[in-house]
């Protein structure tokens, strides 16, 4: 991390009047969300009591709820934002136990018995998605096909071979494939068939809509804000009221609450996409990700139930917070996808946040040793869809008192092996040096609010104390603190979607400096 100035390119004159520096092909929108209507669930008005309450309406936290309403539960689930508005939202949407070069890192450091319980919980999460769909009738372009992990780099054949190697120990359909339906030149794949994929909004909103009536509820735009523990049960404390439950699921992505430490335990990635239309309606069958350095490219085409079809391109991630101008892996997208395919028009474009644990499996479970009834989904890695879905089947055998093959695998309380232990020192290596370079040791770009451009944020020194300043396109000023409300890190501006981000532990801020991605919980106290 370059600690001598601000992370992001500074713009210069030229830049200010280059327009498609600043101005991205297509909606700055998910196509799942531009595609679908937003849900119209009702904040929560006064305090109510439930069963069990779930926080987060993504897909773990929905997956959970139907399954234990199905089971006789009253369920509460407390979304601060829309139903399926958030990471849920903004995934690739890729159905698949393929998680990239997986099962020979699980045998390498959790054993083989391990390894299997992991792509044995993923392949169960993909038939539990398959089953909703049929048994509910949801449509949501739902599709069976294969998942390939592949390298154009003569040097990644070993991990490809491996990869192989280790899926066909665990008796998982791999294969080796030295080419794929895409249109370029590979080195190498493996391939795992019996894969899916699907719309997730019209997947989510319908599971959503199996939710309300008999005593549970979704109330959206109301925002948890605390929890207590009270003999019986938990208390959570909502802007509107409060919800008593005997029980209580943290899926909101990143836990809002500190306990458990696991903004230690893993850390914020952002990647991005891109949707569009190619000659001919020309996509190529089944889903692709790729491990080459350094843009991990991930590819896969939608076809709506209209036949419309869609090509989705994406990768460039990075830790949240820190890297380049955020509008620059966009390009670089656009760029790759117009030299291999025959692009028509850019349509959508949005980017997305996951949490990696520091030794790759998820944590779904009890928050702590000592969490009684208080449990926690979390860490799913990029591949929401299954390790979600997993989480949902997993917490709901747990509440229920139902054995779960499942379980200690993905235990949160569970001892980091050897290569976790190392993962964890070097991300919190990383969280420190940020916290330095922000504080001490980083210049603020600008050294007044007239310097800042209409549509451009940054860092300026105002007094003693830095503040975080966005001027819009009336140019009015934005003024807030530029220290992260979750443990007071220095944010850097995200110029691509308009927001501050945390260096350290990846909360997020609007320009208007409101929290919408946790561990933050506070909004950025205002200045000027």
């Amino acid at each position: 991390m370059d600690c001598g100035r601000d992370d992001k390119k500074d713009l210069n004159q030229d830049d200010k009047k280059d327009l498609n520096w600043q101005l991205l092909p297509g909606k700055s929108q998910s196509l799942w969300i531009g595609t679908t209507q937003e849900a119209s669930y009702p904040p929560l008005q006064r305090s109510i009591s439930a069963d069990v309450a779930i926080l987060g309406a993504g897909i773990a936290g929905l997956t959970a709820a139907v399954l234990l309403k199905q089971a006789g539960v009253k369920v509460a689930v407390i979304e601060a934002g829309r139903v399926a508005g958030g990471v849920s939202g903004h995934t690739t949407a890729k159905i698949t136990l393929a998680h990239t070069l997986i099962y020979d890192y699980l045998i390498s450091n959790f054993g083989k018995e391990r390894a299997h319980l992991y792509a044995d919980a993923n392949q169960a999460a993909i038939e539990r998605i398959a089953s909703f769909i049929k048994e509910k009738g949801i449509s949501c372009d739902f599709s069976r096909t294969f998942a390939c992990t592949y390298t154009e780099d003569e040097k990644n054949l070993d991990k490809i071979e491996a990869e192989v190697n280790a899926a066909k120990k665990l008796g998982l359909s791999a294969a080796y494939a030295d080419t794929v339906p895409l249109p370029f030149p590979i080195k190498g794949a493996v391939c795992f068939g019996n894969q899916a994929q699907f719309h997730p909004r019209k997947y989510l909103l319908s599971l959503a809509a199996l939710i309300p009536g008999d005593g549970s509820h979704i109330f959206e735009a109301t925002k948890a804000v605390g929890l207590d523990r009270t003999p019986h049960s938990y208390r959570i404390k909502t802007q509107q009221g409060e919800v008593n439950a005997r029980s209580v699921i943290v899926a909101t992505h990143f836990p809002f609450l500190n306990r458990g430490l696991f903004f230690a335990r893993m850390y914020p990635r952002r990647s991005y996409l891109m949707a569009m239309h190619t000659r001919g309606n020309q996509v190529p069958d089944g889903m692709y990700i790729t491990p080459d350095e350094p843009h991990h490219r991930t590819i896969r085409s939608h076809i709506m139930e209209s036949g419309e079809k869609f090509l989705l391109v994406g990768g460039e991630h990075h830790k949240t917070g820190q890297g380049e101008d955020t509008r620059e892996y966009y390009r670089r997208i656009e760029q790759y996808a117009r030299k291999r395919f025959e692009v028509e028009s850019i349509d959508y474009h949005w980017s997305t946040q996951d949490n990696v644990s520091i030794d790759r499996v998820p944590f779904i479970g009890p928050f702590t040793l000592l969490s009684r009834q208080l449990y926690v989904a979390t860490g799913f890695g990029g591949w929401g869809m299954t390790n979600g879905t997993a989480a949902g089947m997993i917490l709901s055998d747990l509440i229920l008192g139902r054995p779960n093959p499942w379980a200690a695998l993905f235990d949160p309380c569970r001892l980091p092996h050897l290569a976790g232990a190392k993962t964890f020192v070097s991300q919190n290596l990383n969280v420190a040096e940020a916290f330095t370079c922000g504080h001490l040791l980083h210049s603020p770009l600008k050294k007044s609010f007239a310097d800042l451009a209409e549509g451009e944020g940054a860092i300026i020194q105002v007094d003693a104390a830095r503040v975080a300043a966005y001027k819009d396109d009336q140019g009015t000023v934005h003024a807030f603190s530029a220290n992260c409300s979750h443990l007071g890190c220095v944010l850097s501006w995200n110029s691509a979607e308009k927001t501050w981000d945390c260096p350290c532990h990846g909360a997020r801020f609007d320009y208007d400096g409101k929290v919408i991605h946790a561990p933050a919980i506070k909004d950025l106290p205002k200045k000027v």
